[in-house]
C-alpha cells in the first residue's frame, strides 16, 4: 500500500511539473496573411478563424478607422486586467493573460483586417488540455468592453 501511494504522489508530481513547463513555453505565434496559426485539438481555445465551430467566435466590426480600433483594443484589454502586451504593430497585437489562481498563461492575439473592417481574434492556454471555456468567457467579455 505505501509504494501505491509513493508512486501516485510521484505522477501527481511529474503531470504537475510538465503542466508547469508548458505554461512557461512561448509559442512562436503572429499571422501569416491575416491567418492565425491553427488552434490545436485540445479544447482549451477559441478563434474568429477556427475551422471548428466549437471553437469559432465572432468577428469585432472596425470603430471609424484602424488607428481607432487597435485603441479600442488596447482599451478593453486593459479594462479587463491581468494581461500583459507582448508585441504590436499597426495590424496586429499580442497579449498574454494570466489566470488569478493557477497562474496560468492563456496567449492572445487580435488582427485588424483593414481590407474587410474587422478584428479577428484567438485565444489559447498554454497548458492543460481544456480550460474549461475560460477562454470563451474572455472573448465574450473583452466583446462587451470593446463595443463600449
Amino acid at each position: 500500500m505505501k509504494w501505491i501511494l509513493i508512486a501516485v504522489i510521484v505522477l501527481l508530481g511529474a503531470g504537475f511539473a510538465y503542466i508547469y513547463w508548458q505554461n512557461g513555453q512561448i509559442p512562436e505565434l503572429g499571422h501569416t496573411n491575416g491567418q492565425f496559426k491553427p488552434l490545436s485539438d485540445n479544447p482549451n481555445g477559441v478563434s474568429t478563424q477556427a475551422s471548428d465551430p466549437d471553437k469559432r467566435v465572432a468577428t469585432w466590426p472596425f470603430k471609424t478607422d484602424q488607428a481607432e480600433t487597435m485603441q479600442a483594443i488596447k482599451n478593453a484589454v486593459a479594462s479587463h486586467g491581468g494581461a500583459e502586451q507582448v508585441s504590436e504593430t499597426s495590424d496586429y497585437l499580442r497579449v498574454v493573460f494570466v489566470t488569478p489562481k493557477m497562474r496560468f498563461r492563456d496567449d492572445v492575439e487580435f488582427y485588424l483586417d483593414a481590407e474587410n473592417k474587422e478584428v479577428h481574434f484567438r485565444s489559447a492556454s498554454r497548458a492543460g488540455k481544456s480550460d474549461m471555456g475560460l477562454n470563451r468567457q474572455r472573448h465574450e467579455q473583452l466583446t462587451a468592453l470593446y463595443h463600449r
